[in-house]
């Protein structure tokens, strides 16, 4: 069509989907996977208060703008005030939100070479430059990456930590040290999505408050309200309070406002939820291992495998398994593309996992 007046950034765009879905598999297949594996979605599932609120709520009626109840629980469970709290549309929609406010054309920003892939697409869409660097040992390399930031005087500097989607993960120490190293008016973007998956060690031990940091966090991972779309970020009052020029007030819904109220009151079921990714990775592990190729070490509900032969190789496993009906990922960057990576399941999917891995690899090397 010709009468579609796009902004001259956005004709320079390519056609970009920084995931596909495992539906689209699904319906270019024709069936069902046996086992989604690959999504790092809780398939746990949320607490059964969180479940009960939501099939109670009125749905006829918008969402409170302000999250107002949702705020104050999370301020109380976090030792804060609600002003330090935003609430957005998961993780990916506050990433959107902070870039909007912070990067115009030509603005840099720094970030792993491989990492999370919808921060890039955020900054390309508002026309900053990203700059990456490479993973250190399959962990973001902190210090480079704050030392990047300086060369091209980046504005926001992005860290998964833990890692997606290496599944590794640094000491929060580990990162304030290296913040020596961060520019004067670089903000550090600290994703911490899988932060309740991970031991206490990787929590940053700096004060919620401390300006040159913002932590986006969500209640889609263990949680287990992926579909709600429930992400919450906490920093400086000043740097929260710039959100109201941009976000979308009316972008939570009233079912995934009490479904996370409820998630985050069931702090036994969240324990709970723990205690299965762990057995969950241990499972996965071991089933890596008899297959001969290495599980990286994981504080995430996911697990990393290197696949010992290169991203060629790796691909052709990945393949394999969806061919025979399990759903999984891989890196999409050299050098941590060697590896294909596999989310916690049930006991039953896993057993799907372990028999079929076998068979794929088989496959894959006979290609």
């Amino acid at each position: 069509m010709t009468n579609i007046r796009l902004t001259t950034l956005a004709e320079s765009l390519p056609d970009t989907v920084p995931f596909v879905g495992p539906e689209a598999y699904e319906r270019a297949r024709a069936r069902l996977f046996d086992a989604r594996l690959g999504a790092n979605e809780n398939v746990f599932g949320p607490s059964p208060m969180a479940t009960r609120a939501m099939a109670e709520t009125q749905h006829w009626m918008y969402g409170d703008p302000e999250s107002f109840e949702l705020r104050e629980a999370l301020a109380y469970h976090n030792g804060i005030t609600p002003d330090m709290i935003v609430m957005g549309e998961g993780i990916d929609g506050l990433l959107g939100y902070l870039v909007r406010l912070m990067i115009s054309g030509g603005d840099s920003v720094v970030t792993s070479d491989g990492a999370y892939p919808t921060f890039n697409y955020h900054v390309t869409g508002f026309g900053g430059v990203v700059h990456k660097v490479p993973y250190d040992n399959d962990c973001e390399d902190v210090v480079a990456l704050f030392k990047k930031a300086a060369l091209v005087d980046a504005k926001l500097v992005y860290i998964a930590n833990p890692d997606n989607p290496m599944g590794t993960a640094l000491n929060g120490s580990d990162i304030v040290d290296a913040m020596q190293y961060l520019p004067k008016g670089t903000l550090l973007v600290l994703d911490e999505a899988y932060l309740e998956c991970a031991p206490q060690r990787v929590a940053l031990p700096l004060p919620l408050s401390d300006p040159r940091v913002i932590r986006l966090r969500t209640f889609s991972k263990a949680y287990g309200l992926a579909g709600a779309r429930v992400g919450y970020a906490m920093g400086h009052p000043d740097l929260i309070r710039s959100f109201e020029k941009v976000r979308n007030h009316f972008g939570m819904n009233r079912a995934s406002q009490a479904g996370a109220l409820a998630a985050l009151e069931d702090q036994t079921w969240l324990r709970s939820v723990q205690a299965r990714i762990v057995a969950s990775r241990n499972r996965i592990n071991e089933i890596a291992r008899k297959t001969g190729m290495t599980p990286l070490p994981s504080a995430t509900n996911f697990v990393a495998i290197d696949c010992g032969d290169g991203p060629d190789y790796a691909k052709s496993v990945l393949h394999e398994m969806v061919t025979r009906g399990v759903f999984i990922r891989m890196p999409l960057a050299a050098p941590q593309n060697r590896c294909i990576r596999v989310s916690c399941g049930t006991p039953a999917q896993l057993d799907i996992l372990a028999e079929v891995l076998p068979v794929a690899i088989r496959a894959a090397e006979a290609r």
